[in-house]
């Protein structure tokens, strides 16, 4: 079972109206855009860099989400954040979506997420920038 303590980051990412489909849930496709809102927020937040102004970039080489609940607009959640493995030139995070249920959080999903990091402009692996290294050391 899935639990928030699990997890040394819960990151808050909001639900917006447009996330709803036809069905009155959260679309699939919308999970990987926590994910990647999440990862990249915490990513700034803990760099204090904007991580876009770096020589190395992450991209997404794979990604992938087990659905366990239904979220709808506007439920409120947290995206929580845990290294699985860091590499060389890439970093492995395991995630979980959250919805705000009161005091407590409900696992809604849980996921994988890979970025690669490559030279900005052959988009070759580098070796993970110092300042990103060193934050995701802390969810290790």
């Amino acid at each position: 079972m899935t639990t928030q303590d699990d997890y040394p980051v819960l990151w808050p990412v909001p639900t917006r109206w447009a996330d709803n489909d036809h069905y009155g849930h959260v679309n699939n496709v919308t999970y990987y855009s926590y994910f990647d809102t999440a990862v990249n927020a915490w990513l700034m937040h803990a760099t204090g860099t904007d991580i876009r102004d770096l020589p190395a970039i992450g991209v997404v080489a794979e990604t992938s989400c087990k659905f366990l609940g239904s979220l709808s607009f506007p439920d409120r959640l947290r995206v929580g954040l845990r290294i699985a493995r860091l590499g060389h030139s890439s970093i492995t995070y395991d995630l979980a979506v959250f919805r705000e249920d009161g005091d407590r959080l409900e696992a809604a999903a849980t996921g994988r997420f890979v970025h690669v990091y490559v030279d900005e402009l052959t988009r070759k692996p580098v070796e993970i920038p110092a300042v990103i290294r060193e934050a995701a050391e802390t969810l290790t």
